[in-house]
């Protein structure tokens, strides 16, 4: 499976989640629902992933966590915050340049409809439907809530 084809079921796990509970609760507790839902469609994934900072050839463990990888591929870093900062932004963004990943998804649980508070990040990601530059891409696919 390909980072797009994962970051798709995700997006569709999340929404099936915020549609069960809505905003309102604790970031874990969307992580653990969000976890269920990836396991009930076999995708594999590790949780609160240890992500050390490599200084001067030296894996300092700085006590960074990832929320979640997916197969290997996509990092989802949940949030339950009035709005996404930019700062939320840069540190998933971080965490995609220290793992040397190409996807991630900022998932933002605090907001009326998820589509909203969803965002894809992409570190040097070639491929068809994205530059080979630096960006961040919002949401716009047609998911409906």
């Amino acid at each position: 499976m390909r980072e797009n084809e994962i970051t798709e079921i995700i997006i569709g796990c999340a929404i099936e989640v915020h549609r069960g509970l809505g905003p309102g609760l604790l970031e874990s507790v969307y992580e653990q629902c969000l976890c269920f839902e990836l396991a009930q469609r076999n995708l594999s994934f590790r949780r609160q992933v240890e992500l050390p900072v490599n200084y001067k050839s030296v894996n300092l463990a700085c006590g960074y966590r990832m929320d979640i990888v997916v197969e290997e591929l996509v990092i989802v870093e949940i949030k339950a915050v009035e709005q996404i900062l930019k700062i939320h932004e840069a540190q998933l963004l971080s965490y995609l340049r220290l793992y040397r990943k190409s996807v991630g998804l900022l998932i933002n649980f605090h907001t009326p409809v998820l589509k909203s508070g969803i965002r894809r990040i992409v570190n040097n990601f070639i491929e068809d439907s994205a530059s080979q530059r630096l960006c961040v891409e919002y949401l716009v696919e047609g998911e409906n809530q």
